[in-house]
C-alpha cells in the first residue's frame, strides 16, 4: 500500500459513524478508500445499510487533517500498517466480517505458517491458573505455535512471559495506539515480545484511553487465532467477551474446568456447561482436537500442505472453509460472494480433488 493510499485509509478510519463493517461495504461498492471520499453522496446513499447519519460527517476536513498526522506518526516510528484486503493482512482476521480495515503493527511478526492460539483469562489469575498456562505453553512448544494474548495484568502477561521463555513467537493486541503501553508496570516487557514477536492495534496514537476499548479489542485477539484458551474467569469478564467472539468467528474455545466453589473458575465451567467450550484438562487436548499433526521420524509438527492445483474460485472457498470445523453450503456462498449453484458445483470439484469433504445437512469441511 502507498503512502497515497494509505492516507486515504486513514482519511475513512477516522470517519465518525462509520465502522469496519461499513467501510469495507463502501470500498467494495467504489473500489478503493480514494473512491468512497471522492464519490458523490446521492451514490453512496443507494449502497445497503449506508444512510444520511452514517455519512453526514464524511467529507468533514478535519479527517484529511487528522490522516496526515497519523501518517506521519507511522512514518517517524517505523510502524507497519497491513491493509484488509493486502496479502500481508492476518489470514485468519481477514475473515471476520467486523476486522478492522488497517492494522498497526510493531516488532517481528510471522504470521504465514505456526499455528495460532490465544490464551486469555482473569487479570486475577490464581498460582494454580499460573502453573497450567506455564506447562500448557510449554507442551505446546514442539508445535512451535505463536501464542496471542492482550499484555493485561495476569493470564495475558503470564502467557505471553512463558511464550519468550519457550522461545515461541508472542502478539500482545493493545487496546490504544502504539504511542504507549498499558498498564505502565508492563513496559519492561516491551523489548522482549517485540524480539519474539510484537504487538498489534487497529487504534491510533490520538485514539482516547477508554475502558470499551478493550471490549473492541478482544475481536482481533478471537480473531488472529484458530483456537482461544480460556484459562480461569469469574462468573463475567473481558476474557468470556473473547470466548463469545471466537464461537461467533466459527472458531474453537477451550477452558479449563474448576471447583464450582472457585470464584475464577466460574466462567470456564459455564463455557463448559452450555457447551461453549472444550473441556480443556491436559495440554494434549489442544493439539488432539485441533488435529495438529506430529511426525514421529523427524520429531517435528506436520503443516497441512495442499498437493493439488486449485483454480481461483477453489481457492477462495479453500482458504474459507481452513478456519472452519464445518460450514454450510448457504454460509460458504454468502461469506464468499458467490451464487449458490456456483459454489456446489466448485464443492463438487473440490470433493472430487479430495480437497474437502461433505457432511449430513449441508455442511463441509476441509479434508
Amino acid at each position: 500500500m502507498t503512502y497515497h493510499e494509505l492516507f486515504y485509509a486513514l482519511t475513512l478510519q477516522h470517519v465518525t459513524n462509520i465502522g469496519d463493517i461499513i467501510a469495507k461495504r463502501l470500498i467494495s461498492s467504489c473500489g478503493s478508500p480514494e473512491a468512497v471520499l471522492k464519490e458523490k453522496k446521492q451514490r453512496l446513499l443507494k449502497i445497503p445499510g449506508v444512510g444520511h447519519y452514517t455519512i453526514s460527517d464524511l467529507y468533514n476536513t478535519r479527517h484529511a487533517e487528522a490522516a496526515e498526522n497519523e501518517l506521519k506518526f507511522i512514518k517517524d516510528n517505523a510502524i507497519k500498517v497491513s491493509y484488509f484486503e493486502e496479502e500481508s493482512y492476518p489470514f485468519r482476521l481477514k475473515h471476520c466480517v467486523d476486522a478492522p480495515i488497517l492494522l498497526f503493527e510493531k516488532g517481528n511478526i510471522s504470521l504465514k505458517h505456526n499455528p495460532v492460539i490465544s490464551i486469555v483469562g482473569t487479570r486475577k489469575i490464581t498460582t494454580s491458573g499460573v502453573a497450567f498456562c506455564e506447562e500448557l505453553i510449554e507442551t505446546l512448544k514442539p508445535y512451535d505455535p505463536i501464542i496471542v494474548s492482550g499484555f493485561a495484568y495476569g493470564t495475558d502477561i503470564t502467557a505471553h512471559k512463558a511464550a519468550i521463555k519457550n522461545e515461541l513467537q508472542t502478539i500482545g493486541c493493545l487496546a490504544h495506539g502504539l504511542n504507549q503501553i498499558y498498564p505502565k508496570t508492563h513496559k519492561k516487557y516491551v523489548s522482549d515480545v517485540e524480539k519474539h514477536g510484537g504487538f498489534l492495534t487497529d487504534f491510533w496514537s490520538t485514539s482516547i484511553f477508554d475502558r470499551n476499548n478493550f471490549l473492541k479489542r478482544n475481536r482481533i485477539i478471537a480473531g488472529l487465532s484458530e483456537a482461544t484458551i480460556v484459562i480461569e474467569s469469574a462468573e463475567k469478564g473481558g476474557s468470556l467477551v473473547t470466548a463469545d467472539i471466537a464461537n461467533s468467528y466459527n472458531r474453537d474455545v477451550f477452558a479449563i474446568p474448576g471447583r464450582p466453589s472457585d470464584s475464577q473458575s466460574v466462567g470456564c465451567n459455564n463455557l463448559i456447561k452450555h457447551q461453549r467450550a472444550h473441556m480443556l484438562t491436559t495440554p494434549l487436548d489442544v493439539p488432539y482436537i485441533l488435529n495438529w499433526k506430529w511426525d514421529e521420524q523427524t520429531k517435528q509438527p506436520i503443516q497441512k500442505q495442499l498437493f493439488v492445483e486449485l483454480n481461483a474460485d477453489e481457492k477462495i472457498i479453500y482458504n474459507y472453509l481452513i478456519n472452519r470445523e464445518k460450514e454450510q453450503l448457504d454460509s460458504i456462498a454468502l461469506e464468499c460472494n458467490m451464487p449458490v449453484f456456483k459454489v456446489s458445483s466448485v464443492l463438487l470439484n473440490m470433493e472430487l480433488k479430495g480437497v474437502i469433504r461433505p457432511l449430513p445437512g449441508k455442511l463441509f469441511e476441509v479434508a
